[in-house]
């Protein structure tokens, strides 16, 4: 099986290198999580001095990638917070959403949750100004405000986005939420799952990434989910279920549905793999940069063929 993967990798890699289409680098990652990690203070909402370096970083590195670059702050408790929001493509036009949040919850590093989505968002950003032409607008988002006490609040920089396209009227092809990215486990019995019976389904290593939607989301969902598995170099399984399934709306993608928009997430699962989730101990040591960068990867080719 290893041995079987390692030359899918290699074949897919090497087709990749040949056309000229540059891929998701591991060392860029890591740099990007080393900063989101190593904060004076933890990322979360009390520390709004932080926030507002990490948005800056953001912001920057999104115009190192080429990125037409855009603020949405807004209001909370008195105190300002502001998503960071880089587009490439065409100006006008159907466009698609592509965000991560940065804020974490509580005195914790978040390496997985979510660094490694924003360090995924920066890397997809670099990778997106290299294309000659997109035929369509792409929107990378950095949100804020996704943890508690906000989440499921009006508060979260992610309704806050969505609900101005909404108001704009801007027409959303479709919204992918990059949303605990980097944890991955071989072993036997390192994946739960919010009903046992989905054991049988999808196995018990946690060792696959995920794309996840609610039923009746339109088929931009399944067009990703898709193309994602016949691009990725690791495996990718698509995740379909009601929308009331605890997990499935646990990322800023909810706030798109609520607005009607087709959306889903693309995760290592979370706190059913990743026993850190929202702990102390979840440190970038932890992740698996080179899975990452393959997660980058088939996001990057699902986004180019929708």
């Amino acid at each position: 099986m290893h041995l079987r993967l390692s030359l899918l990798t290699y074949l897919l890699l090497s087709t990749l290198y040949a056309s000229g289409f540059d891929t998701a680098d591991s060392v860029r990652l890591r740099q990007h999580l080393t900063y989101l990690t190593a904060t004076p203070q933890p990322r979360n909402y009390q520390q709004v001095a932080v926030l507002d370096t990490v948005a800056a970083y953001i912001n920057q590195q999104l115009h190192s990638a080429g990125a037409r670059l855009s603020d949405q702050p807004y209001e909370v408790g008195g105190q300002i917070y502001r998503n960071v929001i880089g587009s490439f493509g065409p100006v006008d036009g159907p466009r698609v959403i592509v965000g991560a949040h940065y804020d974490v919850f509580g005195d914790q590093p978040g390496a997985d949750d979510n660094g490694s989505g924003v360090a995924a968002l920066l890397e997809l950003a670099r990778l997106l100004g290299q294309q000659p032409q997109l035929s369509y607008r792409v929107d990378l988002v950095a949100y804020t405000l996704e943890e508690p006490p906000f989440f499921r609040t009006k508060n979260m920089g992610s309704y806050v986005h969505a609900k101005s396209l909404h108001d704009l009227g801007v027409t959303v092809r479709g919204m992918v939420a990059l949303e605990t990215l980097g944890y991955y486990d071989d072993r036997k019995g390192s994946q739960d799952y919010p009903v046992g019976l989905l054991r049988l389904i999808y196995g018990t290593r946690g060792n696959y990434l995920t794309v996840a939607q609610k039923f009746g989301n339109g088929s931009f969902g399944r067009q990703f989910a898709r193309r994602c598995r016949q691009e990725a170099a690791l495996p990718v399984k698509r995740f379909k279920a009601p929308a009331w399934l605890p997990g499935i709306d646990f990322s800023d993608h909810l706030n798109y549905w609520q607005f009607g928009y087709s959306a889903v997430l693309v995760t290592d699962t979370a706190f059913y793999r990743n026993k850190h989730y929202h702990e102390p101990t979840d440190t970038l040591d932890r992740l698996d940069l080179r899975r990452l960068s393959l997660a980058v990867d088939a996001v990057l080719a699902a986004l180019l063929k929708a």
